[in-house]
């Protein structure tokens, strides 16, 4: 029987259902959404790093009902390859490059520290710290004004619903909302940028003038979405799995230093980001399966991370797990750009939250999706310092 990417026990907890489909072949063909999935570690590796396989955007259609979300994924690097995935990489690159983003860790350990103070007794780890800090964060790195900042999450949560699987006609109603007018504030602020510039990455990418108008407002909002919404969901659901997991949540307070481990065991345990769809330009073979041209294939992320090929005890939580070769940040030409700031905003959480006594309030609250995976609310609790 084919997986179901909609069945809500399935988005509860996938992995079970993972494993049985990567036991079926490390690549099967899935018949209720037209494509190959790789569920295997080294095949799913092969689907991100196979340069026969590409992002190839195809505008939805109707086109004159999807024009604003089109417009912004066909002008964007994710869907795109070279050489234009090349062009709209290298200038927003160096913004993200490990030494810009290192001067960047007092900053956002300041503020994870201010939101973890200031949420008091009882708080929703994801209204009240996770996704506040990551919005700060990207914010603060493109220059958009403090008072704007409470629109972005909704825009973002709203438009990446389009990905899923389990998209409703409402769902995208919403999407092609927040799509016209996220779009329109970016261009907005583009001008007042070129205007009166500041020290920011907006003000860099209008000063380049090497990015046609659509392409930067793409852009901008592409690193808004990307930037913060797998961020809020690896602190998020890293969070729960320590939470249920009480011996690695005190291993981890007695040695801080395994903070680091622990937060790449975060990302491989409960993967953010569960697929990425590529297509094949020519005939291509992975994992000893044909892939004919024009087919796509996903890579399912999610299922590589808990391959017992190649991780010891995949299903196991361990802070100290290393090495940790997971596909969270994904790999080859569209390996996540954001990684060194995401990695140093996943710490800087870990480090902010861990001298609380933290406990869980209620039932963490699913969101209903899987291709972005994580919660909707996390009630928790937390006591005095340790």
């Amino acid at each position: 029987m084919a997986i179901d990417f909609t069945d809500p026990a399935f988005i509860q907890d996938p992995y079970p259902g993972l494993a049985a489909l990567r036991e079926q072949g490390a690549v099967t063909w899935h018949e209720p959404t037209g494509q190959f999935l790789a569920a295997g570690h080294a095949a799913a590796d092969a689907v991100l790093r196979d340069r026969r396989l590409g992002r190839f955007w195809q505008d939805r259609e109707p086109a004159e009902v999807y024009e604003p979300f089109n417009l912004l994924h066909r002008n964007q690097m994710m869907e795109n390859e070279p050489p234009v995935h090349t062009r709209l990489r290298s200038l927003v690159a160096k913004a993200f490059a490990r030494g810009h983003v290192e001067r960047l860790r007092e900053p956002i350990a300041a503020a994870a520290g201010k939101l973890v103070r200031e949420a008091g007794p009882r708080f929703d780890l994801l209204a009240d710290v996770a996704g506040p800090l990551a919005v700060t964060v990207i914010a603060e790195l493109l220059g958009v004004p403090q008072a704007d900042r409470p629109r972005l999450r909704p825009w973002s949560a709203a438009i990446v619903r389009m990905y899923e699987v389990s998209r409703t006609p409402e769902t995208e109603r919403a999407a092609l909302d927040a799509c016209r007018e996220f779009a329109a504030y970016l261009r907005d602020l583009a001008a007042r940028r070129a205007e009166e510039p500041r020290d920011d990455l907006i003000s860099h990418l209008v000063a380049v003038r090497e990015l046609a108008p659509d392409e930067l407002v793409a852009s901008a909002i592409l690193l808004l979405n990307a930037g913060h919404e797998a961020s809020v969901n690896a602190l998020g659901g890293g969070m729960v799995a320590l939470l249920r997991h009480p011996a690695q949540l005190s291993r981890l307070r007695e040695d801080p230093s395994l903070i680091p481990t622990a937060a790449e065991e975060m990302i491989r345990y409960d993967s953010p980001l569960h697929m990425f769809v590529r297509t094949a330009a020519a005939d291509v073979e992975i994992a000893g399966v044909r892939v004919p041209a024009g087919h796509r294939i996903a890579a399912l992320l999610g299922a590589a991370n808990r391959d017992p090929a190649v991780f010891a005890e995949p299903d196991t939580f361990d802070v100290s797990r290393d090495p940790n070769p997971h596909l969270g940040f994904g790999a080859g030409l569209h390996f996540c750009l954001g990684a060194p700031l995401a990695r140093i905003e996943l710490q800087a959480g870990l480090r902010a939250l861990l001298p609380l006594r933290l406990e869980l309030a209620a039932e963490p609250v699913n969101r209903p999706t899987f291709v972005l995976r994580g919660y909707e609310a996390i009630p928790v609790v937390i006591g005095t310092s340790e």
